[in-house]
Protein backbone atom coordinates (compact mmCIF):
# COMPACT_ATOMS: atom_id res chain seq x y z
CA UNK A 1 0.00 0.00 0.00
CA UNK A 2 1.24 3.78 -0.72
CA UNK A 3 0.68 6.54 1.98
CA UNK A 4 1.23 6.84 5.63
CA UNK A 5 -0.97 5.18 7.91
CA UNK A 6 -2.53 7.49 10.46
CA UNK A 7 -0.44 5.53 13.15
CA UNK A 8 2.75 5.75 11.02
CA UNK A 9 1.77 10.05 11.09
CA UNK A 10 0.92 9.48 14.49
CA UNK A 11 4.61 8.14 15.29
CA UNK A 12 6.02 10.11 12.95
CA UNK A 13 4.59 13.62 14.32
CA UNK A 14 4.07 12.94 18.18
CA UNK A 15 0.14 13.28 17.40
CA UNK A 16 -2.65 11.07 18.78
CA UNK A 17 -4.59 9.66 15.79
CA UNK A 18 -7.95 11.74 17.28
CA UNK A 19 -5.57 15.14 16.84
CA UNK A 20 -4.78 14.16 12.86
CA UNK A 21 -8.70 13.41 12.19
CA UNK A 22 -9.94 16.31 13.76
CA UNK A 23 -7.24 17.96 12.02
CA UNK A 24 -8.80 16.53 8.86
CA UNK A 25 -12.09 17.21 9.51
CA UNK A 26 -11.09 20.87 9.79
CA UNK A 27 -9.33 21.29 7.00
CA UNK A 28 -5.83 21.50 7.83
CA UNK A 29 -4.25 18.61 6.36
CA UNK A 30 -5.29 16.99 2.60
CA UNK A 31 -8.03 14.59 3.22
CA UNK A 32 -5.91 11.14 2.81
CA UNK A 33 -7.58 8.32 0.13
CA UNK A 34 -8.89 5.49 0.97
CA UNK A 35 -7.66 1.86 0.67
CA UNK A 36 -10.22 -1.23 1.89
CA UNK A 37 -11.73 2.03 4.19
CA UNK A 38 -8.54 2.66 5.60
CA UNK A 39 -6.66 6.32 5.42
CA UNK A 40 -3.68 6.65 3.46
CA UNK A 41 -1.62 9.73 3.88
CA UNK A 42 0.22 11.52 0.95
CA UNK A 43 4.13 12.05 3.16
CA UNK A 44 3.30 15.77 2.52
CA UNK A 45 0.82 15.29 5.09
CA UNK A 46 3.80 15.53 7.53
CA UNK A 47 4.74 19.17 6.31
CA UNK A 48 1.45 20.12 6.94
CA UNK A 49 1.45 19.45 9.98
CA UNK A 50 4.87 20.43 10.76
CA UNK A 51 3.21 24.09 9.80
CA UNK A 52 0.23 23.94 11.99
CA UNK A 53 2.86 22.68 14.82
CA UNK A 54 4.68 25.57 14.60
CA UNK A 55 1.88 27.77 14.24
CA UNK A 56 0.29 26.52 17.42
CA UNK A 57 3.60 26.99 18.93
CA UNK A 58 3.38 30.38 18.21
CA UNK A 59 0.34 30.63 20.40
CA UNK A 60 -2.43 30.60 16.71
CA UNK A 61 -5.73 29.39 17.83
CA UNK A 62 -7.01 26.31 15.58
CA UNK A 63 -9.17 28.87 13.60
CA UNK A 64 -6.07 31.07 13.26
CA UNK A 65 -4.25 28.49 11.54
CA UNK A 66 -6.94 27.95 9.41
CA UNK A 67 -7.23 31.64 8.37
CA UNK A 68 -3.24 30.94 7.59
CA UNK A 69 -4.12 28.27 5.54
CA UNK A 70 -7.48 28.78 3.88
CA UNK A 71 -8.06 32.48 4.69
CA UNK A 72 -5.07 33.97 2.13
CA UNK A 73 -6.14 34.14 -2.10
CA UNK A 74 -4.13 31.17 -3.27
CA UNK A 75 -1.57 33.33 -4.67
CA UNK A 76 -0.85 34.95 -1.35
CA UNK A 77 3.07 33.73 -0.64
CA UNK A 78 3.65 32.27 3.33
CA UNK A 79 5.64 35.33 4.39
CA UNK A 80 2.85 38.13 3.32
CA UNK A 81 0.46 35.37 5.68
CA UNK A 82 2.90 35.01 8.36
CA UNK A 83 3.75 39.09 8.59
CA UNK A 84 0.17 39.14 8.54
CA UNK A 85 -1.28 36.69 11.11
CA UNK A 86 2.14 37.68 13.12
CA UNK A 87 0.86 41.70 13.60
CA UNK A 88 -1.99 40.64 14.90
CA UNK A 89 -0.97 38.07 17.04
CA UNK A 90 1.89 40.28 18.58
CA UNK A 91 -0.73 42.56 19.70
CA UNK A 92 -2.29 39.65 21.62
CA UNK A 93 0.50 38.92 23.02
CA UNK A 94 0.84 42.07 24.33
CA UNK A 95 -1.83 42.23 25.96
CA UNK A 96 -2.03 39.34 27.40
CA UNK A 97 1.81 40.07 28.84
CA UNK A 98 -0.12 43.40 30.66
CA UNK A 99 -2.63 41.11 32.21
CA UNK A 100 -0.46 38.76 33.55
CA UNK A 101 1.52 41.51 34.99
CA UNK A 102 -1.61 42.94 36.76
CA UNK A 103 -2.22 39.51 38.06
CA UNK A 104 1.40 39.28 38.87
CA UNK A 105 0.67 42.51 41.24
CA UNK A 106 -2.46 40.75 42.75
CA UNK A 107 -0.78 37.85 43.69
CA UNK A 108 2.21 39.53 45.16
CA UNK A 109 -0.47 42.30 46.97
CA UNK A 110 -1.95 38.51 48.23
CA UNK A 111 0.99 37.19 49.36
CA UNK A 112 1.35 40.02 51.88
CA UNK A 113 -2.04 40.48 52.90
CA UNK A 114 -2.45 40.43 56.96
CA UNK A 115 -6.34 40.58 56.92
CA UNK A 116 -8.26 38.53 59.42
CA UNK A 117 -11.63 38.70 57.80
CA UNK A 118 -12.06 38.50 53.94
CA UNK A 119 -14.78 41.19 54.45
CA UNK A 120 -11.95 43.60 55.48
CA UNK A 121 -9.70 42.37 52.73
CA UNK A 122 -8.81 45.22 49.82
CA UNK A 123 -6.10 43.37 47.86
CA UNK A 124 -7.05 45.30 45.08
CA UNK A 125 -5.36 48.55 46.68
CA UNK A 126 -2.32 49.33 44.63
CA UNK A 127 -0.41 49.90 48.47
CA UNK A 128 -1.76 46.28 49.24
CA UNK A 129 -4.21 45.93 51.56
CA UNK A 130 -2.11 46.02 55.21
CA UNK A 131 -3.25 49.73 55.93
CA UNK A 132 -6.88 48.78 55.15
CA UNK A 133 -6.70 45.68 57.32
CA UNK A 134 -4.62 47.36 60.32
CA UNK A 135 -7.40 50.07 60.40
CA UNK A 136 -10.07 47.34 60.10
CA UNK A 137 -8.52 45.61 62.89
CA UNK A 138 -8.07 48.39 65.69
CA UNK A 139 -11.96 48.95 65.57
Amino acid sequence: MQGLSIGEVAQQTGLQPSAIRYYEQMGLIPKPQRHNTRRRYDPKVLQWITLINLARKAGFSIAEVQTLIHGFSEDTPPSARWRSMATTKLTQVAQQIHDLQQMQVVLNHGLQCQCLRLEDCRISNQQGCHEQCEEADQT
